[in-house]
């Protein structure tokens, strides 16, 4: 009797989740009786996955706060990769972004025997350029989510693969904003601004306040405006106080989840850096990037950066296409007025929807085939 493939996968917090889930839906139907295990979170457990270890384990941004959680994170890494090798070996092992911790795991199982494949390249092309020589001994294949970065890494020796990035047919090209404003009990002619101030706990800390007190200036300003907040359900309690403390509980509308829907339901969104502002980009909507970490973590990235560019929308499209407010700049005040901005600029927000239509297009792929295909082919080796 055939034994059911096998697979380890490791997504590091709530975007990686949301893409190992995207690709586990491809496996299983190449392979319906698949067996995946390792560290994930729900949209993963939705496939079938068995979590080890839930995501929001590795959830840490920034040197400084993954130096206080250093030893714990090297103890999972440490006994996932013993339980992998001394009686639960799978077919292959697919690390889901977070390179910190999965390319050391990659390069101790490929050096065991057991096939690896990276989903989502680092940003070598962005920051810490050093960190293609760890791909390439890690790393038997690399599923792309960007078109130029499989001819970077061939340059290295690294075969790759351009899958397409999963989100970009996850979301329509043409979001139903009503439909979403009905879900949210908003009316067809209110002002509405997304407030994501992301999904991790060091974020939050860092960000959220800076958030409140930007809603509670364009209150002060625009009075009619209305303020949606999808919150990850682990961290909806710290932010609700938050607001309290502010003192904008009552004017922020603070939903579990649901990120997708308020953003299609926004006209602007206040957004921290990361895999928001892409998606924020696929619905078409303007939005303001902030974002504030450790000092001493934001000096050293600054050193590694190769780009001017912070927030992917602009990345992808080669431009400032939208602000970015970092550290000391992400105040209330100028928060509030890159915001209002876009609700006073509509015919630079048609222009900006133009833009983010064509990135549209150029991100859709069919990913889980695509990447199904290129796991297929390293299983084959």
């Amino acid at each position: 009797m055939t034994q059911p493939l096998r697979l380890a996968m490791v997504a590091g917090e709530a975007s990686g989740d949301l893409l190992a889930g995207l690709l586990l839906g491809g496996l299983r139907q190449r392979w319906p009786g698949l067996q995946s295990v390792g560290i994930g979170g729900a949209n993963m457990a939705a496939q079938g996955f068995e979590a080890w270890w839930p995501s929001d384990k590795l959830a840490v941004r920034g040197y400084i706060e993954v130096l206080r959680h250093y030893r714990e994170i090297v103890g999972i890494r440490t006994q996932l990769q013993q339980r992998l090798l001394r009686g639960e070996r799978p077919a292959a092992f697919i690390g889901v972004d977070a390179p910190d911790f999965n390319l050391d795991l990659e390069a101790g199982l490929k050096v065991a025997g057991v096939r690896t494949a990276h989903f989502v390249c680092p940003s070598i092309w962005a920051w810490r350029p050093e960190r293609i020589h760890k791909i390439r001994a890690s790393a038997d294949h690399v599923l792309c989510i960007f078109p130029f970065e499989p001819d970077l890494l061939a340059e290295h020796g690294i075969a790759a693969t351009y899958v397409g990035h999963p989100l970009a047919n996850v979301i329509p090209l043409e979001p139903d904003r009503a439909a979403a404003r009905r879900a949210l009990g908003l009316s067809e002619g209110d002002a509405v601004v997304a407030v994501l101030p992301g999904s991790r706990a060091s974020e939050v800390q860092y960000l959220a306040r800076r958030f409140f007190d930007t809603v509670a200036a364009l209150r002060r300003e625009r009075p009619g405006l209305k303020f949606v907040l999808p919150a990850v359900p682990a961290l909806r309690e710290r932010i609700e106080a938050g607001a309290r403390e502010a003192g904008v509980a009552d004017a922020l509308q603070i939903v579990p989840g649901q990120s997708h829907t308020v953003l299609a339901a926004c006209d602007v969104t206040l957004i921290a850096s990361g895999t928001a502002t892409l998606e924020a980009a696929l619905f078409k909507r303007p939005m303001v990037i902030a974002y504030n970490m450790n000092w001493i973590s934001w000096r050293i990235m600054q050193r590694k950066r190769l780009q001017p560019w912070v927030g992917l929308p602009n990345i992808l499209c080669g431009d400032f296409v939208v602000p970015e407010l970092l550290q000391d700049e992400a105040s209330a005040p100028a928060l509030a007025r890159a915001v209002l901005d876009w609700l006073d600029a509509p015919q630079r927000v048609q222009a900006l929807q133009t833009r983010f239509t064509e990135l549209h297009h150029t991100l859709r792929r069919d990913t889980a085939r695509l990447a199904t295909d290129a796991i297929e082919t390293l299983l084959a080796r």
